[in-house]
Order: structure tokens, then C-alpha cells, then sequence
């Protein structure tokens, strides 16, 4: 007999990591062991200090809070909602709850076996991360929540899972206060406090670590009586010291501190005692390194109540790009994390504007937003392009239901511009009447579009193609991608005019292989690189995802690849394109933070010859995909 209830579980997990990772038997063998749970505002799930429960939770409806008691004071340590796992404690340590979980409203949680799971954390490296990752977003939102020197004592083996790779590495102290076992302790604290060092490292001849002294072992052991200030290091030091390599992630740093119950990491030459050490990272250097991280900037952004607040939250996320740029990041990692933040940013300003209402929204509405945005390509604050689609109304109702919208897209419009978003010079933006509409006129509006393309109907709707849905009703936002996409069908020519669109954007070379560089205006002797090489091998992907009928995959890198995979014999162009833009991408990122700008307006005179040769390769592809497009399309006939 089919368990229904079951199957409904198994409906509502496999949209939430980790359980999207199983396959379908896997998940209804869990789902058929869950125990469905109604919890009333206010009431716990379990309590600090009691014994860990035989389940882990997920929460279904509803919100739970996270509380740690400080002197009989709860204090919020995180918020759980739809699709967020908590009290892990059990698949990870099994010892009594270190935080509350009680329901800040109404809630439906699902309570999930630990024996039933346990086998998938142990024989599934992406379950597995994915559990450490919760695990370590909890415990960092308590980092940065509670007082120093306090933390949560849950981990996953580090040994067991030493395959970790949390994308950001960690950042230590190079120059480490070091002294010798023979010192006399008085000498060391002296040192201690003229360099004002809280911790000093006690190493041999070799300067390989073999203790550690802090001030409270100087309180607790000189201070008290118990060794005179006459007493040699080795007396008092801790021993072993725990070592680890300067490859060592934010991720694992904060599990061995937790794991090992310590303050302080060696970093050595090769990770073992038996090298050279080369710094030190404390339990600080981790609360300052936290206070950087994705997942700590997106809670922060969901709790902001004023749009000043997330202003100050989105100049951090350049911090946070700048770094990941040092390091090297892969690009569509990079590209995938600060769109996340992007989105939440929107998201929030759009709740906060909601609010500011005094009326809620007549009809159902989606808010997109387009462009780089849309493309989630969007790594530098740039200028606004965003839409707003309602439900039809009565021809009589329309024009109060697009004032009511126009409204709320002001708020909006004008709290992306208080973060760092320029008003698009254009106006294609939702507070323009134009670019907020019934989805009826949206799509009156495509039709139009293709069926009789004009030169500025063209680069309206190859803009609005990009379109990425963003807050409030999704299914009107896919019934305008599937209207583009019926639309496209119907129109060879309007595929062709973009192809010319494509094949007319200025050259980046000249004929004796010389950057081009804008002529006159404010930008005059520098190099366009968004027109001149970015945007053709963006339209250029655009146009082909159209071409093959390729629907929700709207990023560059992605359209490559997917691209790729149709056209075999294609692949190596394809290829060559992506490798381009994500060369490109990054290039333009750099000289944005370098001058405080969208990047898109090089000065030729500041780069090296080494970054004007990278430059230059990038533009090989180019011609290829222009050469591509004007075959395939039959483009001289049109131009």
C-alpha cells in the first residue's frame, strides 16, 4: 500500500539540500520514518542543556528561533525557516543541546530519524558538507552573536571528513610571539605585555611548536601561587600544541578550535608539529574572518530593518569580493555567491518597501529584475534594470492597480539607489510605466516585439530576455519565458536582427591590432570593455539559448556550456568563449574595485603589457562566435 503521507514529505524534501542529493528510494525510506510536528508560537522543540533527542528537525512551515542562555537571559543566536535543518547535535557529537529551539510562530516541523541518516552523512561527501556547512552557519551566527571565548561544542570529525573544501581560506598571524621552554616565565610575560600579545608559542631550536602559554594560564598558574614567576616555560606551558597547514578553510579552522576545545591553531611549514611554524590563528582571527562570510551577510541582510543597514551590508560584500579575487576564486563560484547576496539585498528592500505601503498589493505581482542582474553576472554595483509584472485586472481597475504598483516600485527603485544602484539613465526600471504592466500588456508588449522588430524593440526585448524572477509570484514570470520562447519560434528575423546586433558592436582591435578606444566624452582615450568584448559574447549566447528553445538558463557561462553539449562540433568555440568571459568578467571586476567604478572604462596607460596580452587573447573568440553567428543566420542578407 503507498504511503501518501510519505510521498508528501518526500515532495516537500527534495526541494531542500541536503536531501536533493538522494535519489527517490533513498528519500521515501526517510520520509517514511518522519514524525510530523505542529508547535504553537512560543513553545520548544527541545531546550540548552537537556539531553540530545534521537531526531534532527527541518522546518516546514513556520519559524524557529535558535536561543542561547546567558545569566538566565535567552539571546537570539539564529532563525530558522521553510527548508532549514537544525539540531544536528545528534548526528555529530550526541551530547546534550548547547541552544534552545522554539517556534517564533506558528510552525510544522519535520522530525527526522538520526539512524536514518546517518548512513547518507557517512557514505555522501556533498551530504556531508552540506550538514557541516549548517552546522558551522549556526555556530558562526553564535560567534558573531555572544561574547568572546564562548562557543558551541558540535563538529563532524575532522579526520573522518578531511575532505572539506569551503571555498574560503583562512587569513593568520604571520609573525607569531614565539619564546623557548627554558625562558623563565617572568621574561615571557613581560614580553607578552610589551607586545601586547595575549598568547605566546613555546618552540624548539628547530622553531617547531611545542606548547602554548595565554594570559590564563599566567592567572590561573602564577597569579594563584601554584608556580613562582622564577618557573621555566615547560612548567606551565599547554602541550601538545594542534597543527595544521596554511591551506586550512575558514570551515575547518572553526571545527578543529571546537573539536579540540582551544583558542589557538599553529600554522606549520607542512601542517605537522614536526616543521617550521609560520603563524598562529585565534579564535579572534575567525570572528573577524566570520564577519565576511556569505551566509553571516545574508542572515544579517534578512533581519536589517532599515535600508541604511543594507547599504553598510552590501560596501562589506565588496570587502568579501576582493578577497575572493586575491584568492583566485573560481569565476562561477564567485559569480553564484554574490548573486545570492545581490538577491537577498532586493529581496529585502522590497519587504521593507511592501511595508512601508499602506495597502496591501491588490493582485499577485512578480518583481524581476534583468540585465547583468538577471544573468546573475551582476559582481559590481551597477545601474538599475528591473520590471514589475500583475495579474490582469478589469480594464476599469487597471489604471488604480498599476498606480497602487508604480508606488511600490518607487520605494523600491529609490532603496536600490540609496544601496549603491544607479537609476537607470534609460528609465528601464519598475517605477517606469512602461516597465511595470499587466502580464496581459507584458505580453501584448513580447509579441509586438517580434513579430514587427524595430531597431529599439530589439534592444529592449534582448535586455528584458535576461530577466531573472525575484520576489512574489513566480508563475507569471514563467508565463512571460514561455511567450518569449513561442514567440522566437514564430520569428527567424527577429533572430536574425539580433544576430546584427551582435555583429555591430564596435571592434576591440584596430587593423594594425591596436585597443580602440572611445573617441570623445567623458570616457574619451579609454577602453569600453563591456560594448567592445563583454556584450558579444553575452548576445552571442543569448541569441543561441534562444535559438535552441534552451528556457531557464539564463547565465553566459551556463549558455556555453549548455551549448557545448548541443553542438559538438561547435564545442571548441563554445569553450573558447567561456574562458573568455570569464577572464573578462573578472578583469572588469578588478578595475571597478581599483577605481571605485563599474569597471566598464579601462585607462590603457595603467595596465601592464602582460594584462594588455590577456586582454587581447580574449578577444580571439569573438571573431569565431561572430563568424558562427553570421553563417548560421545567413547575417549579410540583413546587414
Amino acid at each position: 500500500m503507498r504511503n501518501t503521507i510519505a510521498e508528501r514529505i518526500q515532495d516537500f524534501l527534495k526541494q531542500f539540500p541536503p536531501f536533493d542529493m538522494l535519489t527517490k528510494k533513498e528519500l521515501l525510506s526517510v520520509s517514511a520514518q518522519i514524525r510530523v510536528l505542529y508547535v504553537e508560537k512560543g513553545d520548544y522543540i527541545f531546550k540548552q542543556d537537556t539531553s540530545c533527542h534521537d531526531e534532527f528537525y527541518i522546518v516546514r512551515e513556520g519559524a524557529v528561533g535558535l536561543y542561547r542562555e546567558v545569566n538566565t537571559e535567552e539571546n537570539l543566536v539564529d532563525v530558522c525557516d521553510t527548508g532549514d535543518l537544525f539540531g544536528l547535535r545528534i548526528v555529530i557529537v550526541k551530547k546534550n543541546y548547547r541552544m534552545s529551539a522554539k517556534a517564533d510562530e506558528e510552525a510544522i516541523v519535520y522530525a527526522i530519524p538520526a539512524k536514518a541518516f546517518e548512513p547518507f552523512i557517512e557514505e555522501n561527501k556533498e551530504v556531508n558538507r552540506f550538514v557541516l556547512g549548517t552546522f558551522a552557519a549556526h555556530a558562526r551566527n553564535y560567534y558573531t552573536e555572544t561574547e568572546k571565548g564562548k562557543r558551541i561544542d558540535n563538529t563532524i570529525s575532522l579526520e573522518v571528513k578531511n575532505d572539506i573544501s569551503e571555498l574560503r581560506s583562512i587569513s593568520y598571524h604571520k609573525k607569531p610571539v614565539t619564546c623557548l621552554q627554558e625562558d623563565a616565565v617572568v621574561d615571557v610575560a613581560k614580553n607578552m605585555t610589551k607586545k601586547k600579545a595575549g598568547y605566546v608559542i613555546v618552540v624548539d631550536q628547530n622553531k617547531y611548536p611545542i606548547g602554548i602559554i595565554t594570559d590564563e594560564d599566567i592567572r590561573a598558574k602564577v597569579a594563584t601561587g601554584l608556580f613562582s614567576l622564577e618557573s621555566r616555560v615547560s612548567e606551565i606551558m599547554v602541550a601538545p600544541v594542534f597543527t595544521y597547514s596554511k591551506k586550512l578553510t575558514t570551515v575547518e579552522a572553526q571545527v578543529a578550535l571546537i573539536k579540540h576545545g582551544i583558542n589557538h591553531l599553529c600554522i606549520t611549514k607542512d601542517g605537522t608539529r614536526n616543521s617550521k611554524l609560520i603563524g598562529i590563528l585565534s579564535e579572534h582571527d575567525l570572528l573577524v574572518s566570520f564577519g565576511k562570510n556569505p551566509s553571516v551577510l545574508i542572515k544579517e541582510i534578512k533581519r536589517a530593518k532599515k535600508i541604511q543597514r543594507l547599504r553598510y551590508i552590501r560596501k562589506q560584500v565588496e570587502k568579501l569580493l576582493k578577497s575572493y579575487l586575491e584568492q583566485d576564486i573560481p569565476t562561477p563560484h564567485l559569480l553564484n555567491i554574490i548573486s545570492e547576496i545581490n538577491e537577498a539585498l532586493v529581496v529585502r528592500i522590497v519587504k521593507l518597501s511592501l511595508k512601508e505601503m499602506n495597502a496591501k498589493p491588490p493582485v499577485k505581482f512578480s518583481f524581476m529584475v534583468l540585465g547583468s542582474q538577471g544573468r546573475r553576472e551582476q559582481l559590481l554595483l551597477t545601474d538599475q534594470d528591473n520590471a514589475l509584472v500583475f495579474e490582469n485586472v478589469a480594464e476599469k481597475d487597471y489604471e488604480t492597480t498599476q498606480r497602487y504598483f508604480l508606488e511600490l516600485t518607487n520605494r523600491i527603485t529609490k532603496g536600490l539607489h540609496t544601496i549603491g544602484y544607479e537609476y537607470c539613465p534609460a528609465e528601464m526600471m519598475a517605477s517606469n510605466s512602461r516597465w511595470c504592466m499587466s502580464q496581459a500588456k507584458w505580453e501584448d508588449q513580447f509579441k509586438s516585439w517580434m513579430t514587427t522588430p524595430t531597431e529599439e524593440g530589439t534592444l529592449l526585448s534582448s535586455i528584458f530576455f535576461d530577466f531573472q524572477y525575484v520576489y512574489g509570484d513566480s508563475n507569471l514570470v514563467d508565463r512571460l519565458a514561455e511567450v518569449v520562447f513561442e514567440g522566437v519560434n514564430k520569428s527567424n528575423r527577429f533572430l536574425g536582427l539580433l544576430g546584427v546586433s551582435a555583429l555591430q558592436k564596435p571592434s576591440p582591435l584596430g587593423f594594425f591590432k591596436q585597443f580602440l578606444v572611445e573617441q570623445n566624452g567623458d570616457h574619451k582615450d579609454t577602453f569600453d570593455i563591456k560594448t567592445r568584448a563583454m556584450m558579444v559574447l553575452i548576445d552571442a549566447a543569448r541569441i543561441l539559448t534562444l535559438y535552441h528553445n534552451l528556457k531557464g538558463v539564463n547565465n553566459t557561462l551556463q549558455r556555453y556550456q549548455k551549448l557545448a553539449e548541443l553542438e559538438p562540433k561547435n564545442a571548441a568555440v563554445f569553450d573558447s568563449c567561456a574562458k573568455a568571459f570569464r577572464v573578462l568578467i573578472k578583469f572588469r571586476t578588478r578595475q571597478g574595485l581599483l577605481q571605485k567604478d563599474s569597471g566598464r572604462f579601462i585607462k590603457l596607460n595603467t595596465l601592464s603589457k602582460k594584462d594588455k596580452l590577456r586582454l587581447k587573447r580574449c578577444f580571439r573568440p569573438i571573431r569565431d562566435i561572430q563568424e558562427l553567428l553570421r553563417v548560421r543566420f545567413q547575417l549579410k542578407s540583413l546587414m
